[in-house]
C-alpha cells in the first residue's frame, strides 16, 4: 500500500531528524569528548586551570588583579593590565571600556594610572597630555579664557595662560562643553617611561599578559619584597614569557598569573 504523499514526507522528515539526533547531537559530542582526553589535550579542555598546593586558583588564560581589599597593589606581586570586566578580570562581564583615544575620560584613566604606576615603581609616571597632578591636560578655550577642565577649584591649573588668555581652574557641577576643547601636550617624554599596557585595558579585559617592558620594570620591586637578587627575578620573568604566535603574530607576552605563581613557589 503506497502511503499519502503528505505521510512519507513526514517519514522522510522523522528520519533525518533522527539520523541527525545521532550523528550531530551525540556521536560528534562523544567523539570531541574523547579527543578532549587525549593526554596533552585534557588540561587545554579543562580550562588551562592553575593550582597551588592541589588547590585551583585561576587559569592560565584569565588574568587576575593582585591587590589587597583597598585596591592597592599587592608589592611582592607582579600587577597586571588594567582590566574593564566588570570589576576587573570577570569572566561574565568580558568587555573593553569602549572609549575612544580621544575621549576625556580614557585621558584622565591612562594620566591616573601611569601617575600611580610611577608612583609605584619609583620611575617618571609622567605622559603626554596629563598633568603633574595625574589628570587629563584638557582646556575648554573660550574667547576671554581657558578652563583647566579636569582641574577643580582651588586647584591651580597646570599651566597660567594660554594663546595670551589667562587660565582658570574649573568649578564643580559647571558644563564646560561648549568651549573648544584643546588637549595640552605639555613636556613629558614621546616614549613615556610607564608602558601603554600598563595604563589601558586589552580588548577583552581578561589577557592574562602584560608586555617584557612592563614586567622588567617591575623587577626591582618584587626582588626586594621577596628579597631575591634581580637576576633572579628575570630570570622567571623570561621563563614565563610568551613568544610571538606562529612566530611572526603579535608581540611577546608575559602571564602574570603563571609568574606570580612561580614566584610564591620558589
Amino acid at each position: 500500500m503506497r502511503l499519502p504523499a503528505w505521510l512519507a514526507q513526514h517519514l522522510a522528515a522523522l528520519r533525518a531528524l533522527l539520523a541527525l539526533t545521532l550523528v550531530l547531537g551525540v556521536a560528534y559530542p562523544l567523539l570531541m569528548l574523547a579527543i578532549a582526553r587525549i593526554p596533552g589535550l585534557s588540561g587545554h579542555a579543562d580550562g588551562s586551570l592553575l593550582d597551588r598546593d592541589g588547590k585551583v586558583v585561576g587559569s592560565a588564560l584569565i588574568g587576575q588583579s593582585f591587590v589587597d581589599d583597598q585596591g592597592n597593589p599587592l608589592k611582592q606581586y607582579f600587577q597586571s593590565r588594567p582590566s574593564a570586566a566588570g570589576d576587573g578580570y570577570d569572566p561574565t562581564s568580558t568587555s573593553a571600556s569602549n572609549l575612544g583615544p580621544e575621549n576625556v575620560k580614557l585621558l584622565n584613566l591612562v594620566c591616573e594610572r601611569s601617575k600611580a604606576v610611577g608612583e609605584l615603581e619609583h620611575v617618571d609616571g609622567s605622559r603626554p597630555y596629563c598633568t603633574p597632578g595625574g589628570t587629563g591636560a584638557v582646556l575648554a578655550v573660550y574667547p576671554d579664557r581657558a578652563v583647566s577642565v579636569n582641574e577643580l577649584c582651588p586647584a591651580a591649573p597646570f599651566i597660567q595662560q594660554y594663546q595670551g588668555k589667562p587660565v582658570v581652574c574649573a568649578k564643580d557641577g559647571e558644563d564646560y562643553g561648549d568651549g573648544v576643547q584643546t588637549p595640552i601636550r605639555g613636556d613629558a617624554p614621546a616614549n613615556p617611561v610607564v608602558p601603554a599596557d600598563a595604563v589601558t585595558a586589552s580588548g577583552s579585559g581578561l589577557d592574562p599578559h602584560i608586555s617584557p617592558a612592563y614586567a622588567a620594570l617591575q623587577v626591582p620591586r618584587i626582588a626586594a619584597a621577596r628579597g631575591l637578587s634581580e637576576a633572579d627575578v628575570r630570570k622567571l620573568v623570561a621563563e614565563h614569557t610568551d613568544g610571538r604566535a606562529l612566530g611572526f603574530l603579535g608581540e611577546p607576552g608575559v602571564n602574570v598569573v603563571e609568574l606570580n605563581l612561580a614566584l610564591d613557589r620558589r
